[in-house]
This record gives C-alpha cells, sequence and structure tokens, in this order.
C-alpha cells in the first residue's frame, strides 16, 4: 500500500446542495462495515469515471501515515449486461470443490478474482469484490444512486477496527448540480470488534454492524456456539454471501419490515467459462443469488425477506447445506426465487417467484406457506434417490395475473433425467392449475403425490380425472400411512426435524 505524506492541509470540498453525509464528517464509534451514503438536494446519478480512495490511518496515528487502502474507479463497469456464451468444454469439476480455510480471504490480503477449485481466474474488465471469502469474487455496484441519495459500497472487509478513515471523492464520480468532490471525509471506526454472540445489525449504524454480511463475517466458521444476528427494520441493499457457517440464528423485524436484497442474477454474475455450477454435489458454487449460504449447515431464518432485484435466473435465496430452518421469511425471485441443495423445513413462509420459483435438488418440508407464481411450472425438482424432494402440507398455490401454472415439472435435461423426482401436495389449496397439475415429468418412477386439494376460491376438490399419468392420487383410506410419513418433517428431511 502507497505511504501519503501531505505538506499542507486538506480541505472539505463539499457541494453546496448537498444535505448531509454518512458517516458524518468527524464521526466516530462507526460500524467497520458502513457504506458511505450522500444526500442532496437535487436527484443525483452515478457517473462514468473518477475515483472514490479511502486513506486509512491507524489509531493514535497522523496524517502523515496515512496509507491508500481502498479506491473504487467509476471508469469500469460494474458488471455486464448480456449472457455470455459457453462451448462444448465447459463442464462440472472432476474433483469436488474445495470449501477447507484455515483462514478467510479478504480484499485487504488478496486480489479479487484469484481462481478457486477449477475454475480460470475472473476477468477484470467489471468491478470485482471478494464478499464471504470466495476469492474468485462477484460483480457489484460502486455506486448506487435513487431519488436524492447516493450510497457508496467499498470493498468488502476493507475498514479496520480503532482506525481513521479519509475519503476523497472525485467530481465526475457523482452527477448532480454543484457537486465538486470531496477531498477531506473523515471518520473513526469502532474501537473495539463484539464479543458476545448476539450481534445487532442497523441500517442507521447504531448497532454492531450495518449489513447483514458485516454480522456473518464477524462469526467463525463452523463454530459450535450458536450466534444469534438481529436485523432491524430496515431496507438493506446488499449482496450476501455466506459460506462455513453454523448454529448461526438470523431474525428480522418482521417481513414486511426488514427486506434484505441486491440486483443480481446469472448474467451479472455468471459461472466461469469452463466451470458449471450447481447441478452436481461438489461442483463450483454459483454466483447469482442476492442471497447465497453455501456449505452452511444448522442456520435458522426469521421475521425477514430476501429478494433480488433482478429477472431472469435469480434468486431472491440459495441454500446449499443441511438443516436450514425457517420460519415467517418471503423469498422474492424470478426463476429460481428459491434454489435447495441440502434440507429445508419451511413454516409459515411465501414465496413470489416467476416460472420455476422453486429449484430443488434437496429436501423440502413446507407447511402453511404461500406460494405465488406468474404462471407455468411452479417448480423444478432435481433430487436423487439420496432424498426427498418437495413436499408441502397446508400450503397454497396460485398466481398473481390469472395465468395458468402447475405444480412442478421435471423433463430430460441436455441428456439428464431425474427418475427419483418427487413433489408431495397434502391438503393444499389452488388457483389456476392446469388440469394436468404437473406439466413435463421425463421419467414413469417419479412420485407425483396428491391428496386433497382444494380450490381457494371454492373451497371444493379439485376435479383430478385429468391428472398428469406419472401422477398419483392418494385415498385416505389406502394411503394413510403414505399420508402420515410426508406429513411429519423428520421423515421427509432424512431424519432431522427443527427444535422450535
Amino acid at each position: 500500500m502507497k505511504k501519503l505524506i501531505f505538506t499542507v492541509a486538506m480541505l472539505t470540498v463539499l457541494s453546496a446542495n448537498a444535505q448531509s453525509l454518512t458517516p458524518e464528517n468527524g464521526a466516530k464509534n462507526v460500524c467497520v462495515d458502513t457504506h458511505l451514503t450522500l444526500r442532496f438536494d437535487n436527484p443525483v446519478s452515478a457517473g462514468k469515471s473518477g475515483k472514490v480512495r479511502v486513506y486509512e490511518r491507524p489509531a493514535n496515528g497522523s496524517v502523515a501515515d496515512e496509507v491508500l487502502v481502498d479506491s473504487l474507479d467509476l471508469s469500469i463497469p460494474a458488471g455486464p449486461t448480456q449472457s455470455r456464451e459457453y462451448g462444448p468444454e465447459c463442464d462440472y469439476t472432476k474433483i469436488p470443490y474445495d470449501y477447507t480455510r484455515s483462514s478467510v480471504p479478504t480484499n485487504r490480503d488478496t486480489k479479487p478474482g484469484t481462481p478457486s477449485g477449477m475454475a480460470e481466474p475472473t476477468p477484470p474488465e467489471y468491478q470485482l469484490n471478494i464478499i464471504g471469502g470466495f476469492t474468485d469474487a462477484f460483480h457489484f455496484h460502486p455506486v448506487i444512486a435513487r431519488g436524492n441519495t447516493a450510497t457508496i459500497y467499498l470493498h468488502n472487509n476493507i475498514l479496520q477496527y480503532g482506525c481513521t478513515y479519509r475519503i476523497t471523492i472525485d467530481k465526475s464520480v457523482l452527477n448532480t448540480d454543484g457537486f465538486e468532490g470531496i477531498s477531506d471525509w473523515s471518520f473513526e471506526v469502532k474501537k473495539d470488534m463484539p464479543t458476545g454472540v448476539e450481534l445487532n445489525v442497523k441500517a442507521d449504524g447504531a448497532g454492531d454492524f450495518c449489513t447483514l454480511q458485516g454480522a456473518l463475517d464477524h462469526i467463525p466458521d463452523f463454530s459450535d456456539t450458536h450466534y444469534y444476528i438481529y436485523v432491524g427494520e430496515g431496507d438493506f441493499e446488499e449482496l450476501v454471501y455466506v459460506r462455513n457457517k453454523s448454529n448461526v440464528t438470523i431474525k428480522g423485524a418482521g417481513m414486511d419490515k426488514t427486506k434484505v436484497h441486491y440486483a443480481n442474477n446469472e448474467v451479472f454474475n455468471p459461472h466461469p467459462l469452463l466451470v458449471k455450477t450447481n447441478e452436481r454435489p461438489g461442483t463450483f458454487p454459483s454466483r447469482r443469488a442476492a442471497v447465497d449460504f453455501d456449505n452452511c449447515r444448522d442456520v435458522a431464518l426469521r421475521d425477514i425477506t430476501f429478494a433480488t432485484d433482478l429477472t431472469g435466473q435469480a434468486e431472491g435465496l440459495l441454500l446449499n447445506g443441511e438443516h436450514f430452518d425457517l420460519k415467517n421469511v418471503r423469498i422474492i425471485g424470478s426463476g429460481d426465487a428459491l434454489q435447495v441443495n441440502g434440507t429445508i423445513y419451511m413454516e409459515d413462509s411465501e414465496i413470489l417467484g416467476g416460472t420455476d420459483a422453486i429449484l430443488s435438488r434437496g429436501a423440502v418440508f413446507a407447511k402453511h406457506c404461500n406460494f405465488v407464481n406468474d404462471g407455468g411450472p411452479f417448480a423444478w425438482i432435481r433430487n436423487t434417490k439420496s432424498s426427498h424432494g418437495l413436499v408441502f402440507v397446508e400450503c397454497t398455490l396460485g398466481t398473481t395475473n390469472g395465468r395458468p401454472f402447475d405444480f412442478a415439472r421435471c423433463p430430460t435435461n441436455k441428456k439428464t433425467t431425474y427418475p427419483d423426482a418427487e413433489m408431495v401436495l397434502i391438503n393444499c389449496k389452488a388457483h389456476d392449475v392446469i388440469p394436468s397439475g404437473w406439466s413435463a415429468l421425463g421419467e414413469p418412477t417419479v412420485q407425483m403425490l396428491e391428496f386433497n386439494t382444494t380450490s381457494t376460491i371454492t373451497g371444493n376438490p379439485f376435479d383430478t380425472s385429468n391428472r398428469h399419468a406419472y401422477s398419483r392420487q392418494l385415498d385416505a383410506k389406502k394411503d394413510k400411512k403414505v399420508i402420515q410419513k410426508y406429513s411429519t418433517p423428520k421423515w421427509v428431511l432424512n431424519g432431522w426435524s427443527p427444535k422450535r
């Protein structure tokens, strides 16, 4: 890092129409994961040139001790906007992806784009940010402007406890009347990190952290101690990726009060040119979700909304691991709004998505949940014989636009079939479902079972005489034991059921 020595006093140059800065100039006790927010009297937009620079001064240091620790170059595009082409050489890794690590790499000690697994380096043609220790890095927006507010996103894990920071912003970084740039915006980060197992995340900076990612980064990998993250009311616009965490409860203030979201999808953060993702166990991780729990276990999510702001293959929430327990959670996405690779229990929760709103390779037990898409298949089921699939008990399914939908599909996909795919509906309600119930089912051995589905409009049972030939209606007497088994979370979830 380049050391800078100043011989003249630096003056703050702040636009005359700026109303406020967050953190305030001269603020102390600032969160280590803070964003930089500028509010103006007039509309503001992100520029296409110029830099934001961050200078660090250690505790008890002087101006002469400042070093440049971060720089954002607005001339670099945030990320791709068109789908990339993949050649026939793109394939799944032959060696399982290695999640082990003795320390967590960050933007301070590792070059973003450094490859992991069998991937090639991520090209630096777009913005790159190491999040959650994923060195291959994510594309991201260094500046997000809406209305009269501009928020600057530094590279993750740059700031350190006890240090003072000075921010400079070139004039061309922001487009708004009268803005002339900033040369001396300073604040001091909290002196000490939290020491307890309860962590508070607050959007106004009054908690232990300002972001959910910051709180998750604080927790040791595979902790035997249970941590509790309380996320306050607010809109948290951040790309969240967390790996190797266990024994964590994340609780928001309510589905309508706490929202974590980001504009991410397969186009913006695609998989490597030569490596496919997700379909096989141990393959390269996906980067396309707004919120991604990767190689995690025993995670509880409560009273919160997770969403992606883009369409396409765009998960609001991606779960890879075992024992995810969701209650009062809303998931908003497009195709694959929720992706599941592992075991998940859902209760009193909601999914709002597009076609294939659920991409499921694991076991899901959902009770008293509401599932909504915009028509077409609601789920694409790809579980193998080693795991159950989707089981919905006393849930509601439908569309918002009246377009017909079907429960699920599992067609042949590029010569791959899913003979053990499974979806079971017990005492569910639905509207706008097609007469066949299911659409493309590639193998007669699939388990598409249904018991007592009724109309949300009339309350009457559906006419199931035209259901798909590969599906089966359960009989209350003949299939009593089958219905009981599928109504039991522990049986569906490979011997696990959440402790409430």
